[in-house]
């Protein structure tokens, strides 16, 4: 039935070093113990997970190896993210030849390496998202998760996620639109309500630009409300770095250089650089001996870091939510603030070779600036349907998947009990 009826109707020392490898979270091993509560129907929700925020498999058949060591073939699919062993520093070269995308500067398309196929398992389901690896060490959304099936949810029924490939941006990501559509018809017609959307930074992005293709009428039938937390809503300043330099986030065995070039083979971190309409003109990114580089100066970047594909990568990804049009739905804008978070990186004349040597800091939860996560502050009275905006003192960014407070007042969301 449709919207005619009512809506009543490798190692453990690599994991603890291991932080997410474009800048957007980290992982975290978050055992609860909840005691269970009397179930009681609810709307039914629907995490989209943030960027590295769900496993991803891979099958390989290669005419040539990167290492003798490595495969040339697979039987089957195998866990491409993220298994720790790839973090070691043989594993971790066959990973980037096979996680890396290929951008296509001609047809503007990307696609994966020759002899490589990618998929994302469990779309529907929590586990994918609940931990990012087999053995369950590198936790993401199992708070989150646990406290809703100790509130009367259920995995894979009233509680669901939808994985995506976090490598591509939305451009690209037409068949997951679909099936994102087709699952929360399928959620509202069997629970006869409708969902609520709980996302995570990127999540969050993928979520508004999914909601601004649909129409008021869909909006208003299928979705109860949309839960945001943590989203760089106008871009982040981090993403210089991670495309200039490198980011190996304290993984010891992995140089900063190594891990750009699996930062770079994803059209998902251009489109992430800081929104031309957002930050102030002359703000300075990234500052070097002979250029500081400000938004004037994208297409400049590219060349003098010797990625000119990143330009058409943002050039193809540039518009897809300008203007930060508003969801059409109630909307939950949750952020941390508080914390010093690099605005300007500050490199010597080895640039875009070494590591900065000089940072300029802003407010923000440590990735993500408080400027960007605090646009939506802009959709209040754009909207016929009330935007509440609350930010969290201190809170990190990847931490607010799993911080007490923030499940706490997302139980209130979804007993109709927030304030």
């Amino acid at each position: 039935m449709g919207c005619s009826l009512s809506h009543k109707s490798t190692g453990l020392l690599l994991f603890f070093a291991l932080q997410q490898l474009t800048g957007f979270q980290l992982f975290h091993v978050v055992p609860p113990t909840l005691k269970p509560l009397v179930k009681n129907q609810k709307p039914p929700v629907l995490i989209v997970p943030g960027s590295a925020g769900n496993q991803l498999e891979a099958k390989i058949d290669k005419s040539s190896r990167v290492h003798w060591m490595s495969y040339k073939k697979s039987d089957d699919f195998f866990t491409l993210w993220i298994d720790l062993n790839m973090f070691m520093p043989i594993g971790f070269q066959c990973w980037v030849d096979n996680i890396r995308i290929v951008y296509n500067s001609t047809t503007r398309k990307t696609s994966n390496p020759s002899g490589v196929t990618v998929r994302v398992p469990g779309f529907g389901q929590t586990y994918t998202v609940e931990f990012l690896d087999k053995n369950k060490l590198s936790g993401y959304f199992h708070a989150m998760v646990s406290h809703l099936v100790n509130m009367g949810y259920v995995r894979d029924e009233t509680v669901r996620a939808a994985p995506y490939d976090f490598r591509v941006a939305p451009n690209e990501q037409e068949t997951y639109f679909a099936q994102l559509k087709k699952l929360v018809e399928h959620m509202y017609e069997q629970y006869q309500q409708p969902i609520y959307f709980l996302s995570h930074s990127l999540g969050s992005k993928f979520v508004l630009y999914f909601l601004n293709q649909q129409t008021s009428t869909w909006k208003d039938c299928y979705i109860k409300g949309f839960i945001s937390l943590g989203a760089p809503w106008g871009g982040a300043s981090k993403l210089f770095r991670v495309l200039a330099s490198g980011d190996n986030l304290g993984i010891p065995l992995i140089s900063n250089i190594k891990i750009r070039e699996q930062q770079r083979m994803a059209s998902t971190n251009p489109w992430m650089l800081p929104f031309e309409e957002v930050w102030p003109t002359d703000h300075t990114f990234v500052s070097t001996p002979s250029f500081n580089y400000t938004q004037k100066d994208y297409k400049r970047f590219f060349k003098d870091i010797d990625f000119e594909d990143g330009w058409y990568m943002w050039e193809d990804t540039r518009k897809l939510t300008a203007g930060l049009p508003p969801p059409g739905v109630e909307t939950y804008c949750f952020y941390g603030v508080g914390l010093p978070t690099p605005v300007t990186y500050v490199y010597d004349d080895k640039f875009p070779n070494a590591d900065p040597v000089d940072y300029v800091y802003g407010d923000g939860d440590d990735t993500a600036n408080s400027l960007s996560m605090g646009l939506c502050k802009r959709w209040i009275g754009k909207q016929a349907q009330p935007v509440h905006v609350k930010e969290f003192k201190a809170l990190p960014h990847s931490d607010i998947v799993s911080n007490s407070e923030v499940i706490k007042i997302g139980q209130s969301i979804l007993e109709d009990k927030y304030v």
